[in-house]
This record gives structure tokens, C-alpha cells and sequence, in this order.
């Protein structure tokens, strides 16, 4: 686990993320409660979400966080050497996440689909701590960076597609 300052300064020393376009790193289905699967291509569909998530079998699933996205650089430094996958966001991307870059309601187009970002917080929760540590969750959920949203965002899905690892993705 990293501390508070270990991570912010680490972010600091790295180059900012692409703003108009970056690439997708990883997919994750979330199965069941720590339980991931990490395929190289899937579907997402407006309706169900990402395809074989465990969001599509939810009881009452809330559209506004079919999909969750993270930056890969933050996953990284919060996994701290661990797999991307245990922050359990459905899309790690090379892609600047920031309110300043992706305002609510901007449409993000990922392999043949198209995503568009929530207002939803997507914030550390005890889960979240409990994986990464304390530091780990006042970090992204510090308020001096808030809008870097480095705990990632939620997307609801607009058009129905394919997206595999390394496809372009591209703000619309």
C-alpha cells in the first residue's frame, strides 16, 4: 500500500494523461465479489451495460453506472504492483478523466460503442479501503483534487458496441 504522498507525488512526476483521445488498457467483468474476469474483447449494450458483468444481473441496476472507467496511471498507483483488475472498474483507460475534460454528459466513443459520462460520483468506498488502504482512499477522494477524479466515473451506455484491449478511445 502507498501513502497519501507517495501517491500524489508519484502522479505529480507523470505525464498528464491524453485529453482527446488514449487507448483501452483492460477490461474487467466483475463476476461476483472479487471475482474478475479480464477478456480481451466484449460487449457493451445500452440495456444490459458491459456484457457478463454482474451489473446486468443487479436487481435494480441504476443506468447511470452501467459502466465504470478509470484511468490506468491511477489504477496503477493504487494497485501498487497488485492487478489492475481489483479496483474493479469495468474500463481502464489511457485517458484524462477530469471534470475539465470530461464534463458530464460528454460522449466517449470506445471501439464501436459509445459512452456517455453520468454525474455520479464514483468514490472509495470501505471495499475500496480495505484493498488499498486509507491513503489510498483519501487520495482520490481528496477534495483539492476532486474533479481529477482519479476514483474514476461512471458512464451510462448510448450506442451499442464492440470494444477490445487497445482500442482508440475517443472523446466526442
Amino acid at each position: 500500500m502507498r501513502s497519501f504522498g507517495e501517491l500524489e507525488s508519484m502522479w505529480s512526476a507523470s505525464p498528464p494523461p491524453p485529453r482527446d483521445g488514449g487507448e483501452l488498457c483492460l477490461i474487467v467483468l466483475r463476476k461476483s465479489a472479487g471475482v474478475h474476469e479480464t477478456p480481451r474483447q466484449a460487449a457493451l449494450s445500452c440495456e444490459r451495460g458491459l456484457i457478463g458483468d454482474r451489473w446486468e444481473k443487479s436487481d435494480s441496476p441504476e443506468v447511470g453506472r452501467q459502466v465504470t472507467l478509470i484511468n490506468a496511471l491511477a489504477a496503477a498507483l493504487i494497485a501498487a504492483d497488485q492487478p489492475l483488475d481489483l479496483p474493479g472498474d469495468n474500463l481502464v483507460v489511457d485517458l484524462d478523466l477530469s471534470t475539465e475534460a470530461l464534463p458530464t454528459g460528454t460522449r466517449v466513443r470506445i471501439g464501436t460503442a459509445v459512452l456517455e459520462v453520468t454525474e455520479l460520483p464514483h468514490t472509495g468506498c470501505q471495499k475500496f479501503s480495505a484493498r488499498f488502504g486509507q491513503d489510498a482512499l483519501r487520495w482520490v477522494n481528496w477534495k483539492e483534487h476532486r474533479n481529477r477524479r482519479l476514483r474514476g466515473i461512471n458512464c451510462r451506455v448510448v450506442t451499442d458496441g464492440a470494444v477490445s484491449v487497445g482500442d482508440t478511445c475517443r472523446v466526442l
